[in-house]
């Protein structure tokens, strides 16, 4: 079948490496070795140790790791993780920490489907469970998903959110991290017209390709200079007999994994070369820095063929979101319909994926939203990820974030007009 052979020998070169660092491990790290020892027996094994386990992360979804929290009464409370709504593509889970009072704050992450897991968030949802209710969006990878539950494009996607949103209630903060950025606007502006009391309580987008004409990067050029008939023939396969999810056709995640390397592969080059020298020292630990980070860096996933082309085609290419003529399920869905939302923008001003000004597009776009319910927020010196995790996140973005909920914690007049008519 097309794309399936292509599929098994990518797996097939992934095992293949993974076993050759097993391998070399265990080979150098034969006792007898100690007798006579000599460097290179430490460089062998420390080189297959870091391959092996770069190799095998590949193919694991990462941990949460996320199992108690020491609340305020000074005690260490379990943090268990509920499934609230269980769907083919993806769940809606609860970080519900036992002993707690609930908090008043609900707050609803909505991860991005971009070929890593939503555990990518773990830092994200570790700063916000402090004071917060958290809720997130689990999206499974496509390899596992057998053909028959069909397929999953943008629309799925938007309608899962519609479904999510309504299961939380009106008191819900959404934060949406990148990716699902315009696609959460387009849920938002669904529930405004088709059910407006399930609307959210506000709205916040981070660094996401609201209108990815605003400012283009290298990722918008990519999507403009390829064909979708292109972008088809190299980037499509079908899942392997290995998996569930076999004669699914998909974006695999180890050929997304082998774009973002390549776009540093110098960095991530010296990295591994640096990772392996302190294991051949015996400074290297499970835990360390290199492991934690590439622990969820290799992880990815594979999308659906349909989402990661409708993606292209209709965000970037058409634009659909950003030009108000996004449709779903044949019905258009008009950002002007959100007048209740309180809506905000952060972007990074060195974002290189998602650029300053592709995000802050939403607002021009929520054209029946008053200014005083609008706000956008451009942090300096911040990447795509610091925007959502690291010191800017926790020291400047998190809080601003939290005060423009608090500022829109009360319904909006005309919602509370709707819910006393009810």
């Amino acid at each position: 079948m097309k794309g399936m052979i292509t599929y098994d020998l990518m797996e097939t070169a992934r095992n293949t490496n993974e076993w050759l660092g097993a391998t070399a491990r265990a080979m150098a790290s034969y006792p007898v070795f100690g007798l006579a020892p000599h460097p290179v027996f430490n460089l062998i094994a420390a080189w297959g140790e870091v391959t092996e386990r770069t190799f095998s992360r590949m193919i694991a979804k990462p941990d949460w790791g996320i199992r108690t929290f020491t609340a305020e009464d000074g005690r260490d409370h379990l943090v268990q993780i509920e499934t609230l709504v269980k769907k083919p593509f993806g769940d809606l889970i609860h970080f519900k920490v036992s002993g707690r009072t609930p908090r008043k704050r609900r707050i609803l992450l909505v991860a991005p489907m971009s070929g890593h897991y939503a555990t990518l968030l773990r830092s994200t949802v570790k700063s916000l469970i402090v004071d917060n209710e958290v809720y997130i969006t689990d999206w499974h990878n496509a390899r596992d998903i057998p053909v028959s539950e069909g397929k999953f494009d943008i629309e799925d996607y938007t309608l899962y959110l519609v479904e999510f949103m309504r299961h939380l209630g009106p008191d819900i903060n959404v934060i949406a991290v990148c990716q699902p950025a315009p696609l959460t606007l387009a849920a938002t502006a669904y529930l405004a017209e088709e059910d407006p009391q399930a609307q959210p309580r506000t709205l916040t987008l981070i660094g996401g390709p609201v209108d990815p004409d605003a400012a283009p990067t290298e990722v918008t050029d990519f999507g403009r200079r390829v064909t979708m008939g292109q972008l088809e023939h190299s980037m499509i396969q079908r899942v392997g007999f290995k998996y569930g999810g076999a004669g699914r056709l998909v974006y695999p995640g180890l050929l997304q994994l082998h774009s973002f390397i390549s776009m540093n592969a110098d960095r991530h080059g010296k990295a591994f070369f640096d990772q392996i020298m302190s294991a051949a020292k015996g400074e290297a630990s499970d835990h360390d820095h290199h492991n934690r980070f590439y622990d969820e860096y290799l992880a990815v996933m594979d999308m659906t063929a349909e989402f990661y082309l409708s993606t292209v085609e209709r965000l970037f290419k058409r634009r659909v979101i950003a030009r108000n003529v996004f449709t779903v399920a044949g019905k258009q869905v008009d950002m002007g319909k959100i007048t209740q939302v309180a809506v905000k923008t952060v972007e990074g001003s060195k974002d290189d994926i998602s650029a300053p000004g592709q995000c802050i597009a939403a607002l021009d776009l929520c054209t029946g939203l008053p200014d005083s319910m609008k706000a956008s927020h451009l942090e300096p010196d911040a990447g795509h990820y610091g925007i959502f995790a690291g010191k800017s996140w926790r020291n400047n973005i998190r809080p601003l974030v939290l005060d423009f909920i608090d500022t829109h914690a009360d319904p909006a007049p005309a919602r509370k007009a709707k819910i006393r008519a009810v």
